[in-house]
């Protein structure tokens, strides 16, 4: 099978259908088992926004370098090439870091505090299955190049 062509399932199995999974399990969990655990206050609403929007910034820097190199940002193809500029010259990825900081936020607007732990959770299961299978293909594509760019940037900050 070409790589340009890739399975439907695929296409579904990306990063943002499984932040949005988790969100509604976090949302789902704050309206009818909210265990009687509580953030809510103008403080938590404001780190809320920082989270969010700090994630989100995070995702369009991310966007404009993958834009600037002309190479795919979808996980499960091989980039044409290895992005070290921008974003990507203080975190490996920081689409997957806006991600996680984005569904912290959705968890303290939503004050559902007991899915705190949806947030390790998301972070573990985007490690195991988009950020080392796609670290693997760079290793296999640019080699030196990738491992020189692993000792020097840190996979998550």
């Amino acid at each position: 099978m070409s790589e340009q062509r890739l399975p439907f399932w695929k296409w579904i199995d990306i990063p943002p259908v499984w932040l949005l999974g988790f969100a509604l399990l976090a949302w789902a969990q704050g309206r009818w088992w909210p265990l009687g655990l509580s953030l809510a206050n103008p403080v938590t609403d404001l780190l809320a926004g920082v989270l969010i929007g700090g994630g989100i910034l995070l995702m369009l820097l991310a966007f404009s370098e993958f834009r600037k190199q002309r190479t795919t940002v979808v996980p499960h193809r091989t980039p044409s090439r290895l992005i070290q500029s921008g974003i990507f010259s203080r975190t490996r990825n920081p689409i997957y870091l806006g991600d996680a900081l984005v569904l912290a936020g959705l968890v303290l607007r939503l004050d559902a505090v007991a899915s705190l732990v949806l947030v390790v959770l998301f972070v573990w299961v985007i490690e195991r299955r988009f950020i080392i299978p796609e670290e693997n293909r760079l290793r296999r594509t640019f080699h030196a190049d990738f491992a020189r760019y692993e000792r020097k940037v840190r996979r998550w900050v």
